[in-house]
């Protein structure tokens, strides 16, 4: 078989440095804009992108000709980079090291983007800590809590 066919939709979700509330309402879409300029570099697909002031979920298709450690790396590094050199921020920001990555079905793509598109809605109830310790134990992800819940997420999942 000559061809590749694949149907990879991966969300990612990963936080600012000791999760401080650096990403501000007046860019967070100019943010968003330039990581999707990123992954569609990459001809990936953003499928939705949303976060909160101390952390970002990405939803995306993805193709199989690049390492989603490698996406991840460009990605932190060079929007770090941007929002710095733009002095968005009065303190030198940074992403904090890991993030998690969970891969879902076509069926459930809807649920998913919907999801991310309301995330100011649902952390109004839901601390980024609580919402990631449910992904964890959704996905059936065996983590420790002592080492995890400290200041640096270290853990990288893909399912």
């Amino acid at each position: 078989m000559s061809d590749t066919y694949t149907q990879i939709h991966i969300q990612v979700v990963f936080a600012v440095k000791y999760r401080q509330c650096l990403i501000e309402k007046e860019w967070k879409h100019d943010l968003y804009d330039y990581i999707t300029a990123i992954i569609h570099n990459y001809n990936h697909r953003v499928i939705a992108i949303n976060g909160m002031p101390d952390h970002i979920h990405i939803f995306f298709g993805m193709r199989p000709s690049q390492s989603l450690s490698h996406l991840m790396q460009d990605i932190k590094a060079s929007s770090s980079k941007w929002i710095n050199e733009k002095r968005l921020t009065n303190k030198r920001f940074r992403w904090q090291a890991g993030y998690g990555a969970f891969s879902y079905s076509k069926s459930q793509l809807s649920r998913v983007a919907t999801y991310i598109e309301n995330q100011e809605q649902h952390h109004k109830d839901k601390s980024m800590i609580v919402e990631y310790k449910e992904f964890l134990q959704k996905f059936e992800i065996n983590y420790n809590e002592p080492i995890y819940f400290t200041i640096q997420f270290k853990m990288v999942w893909l399912l």
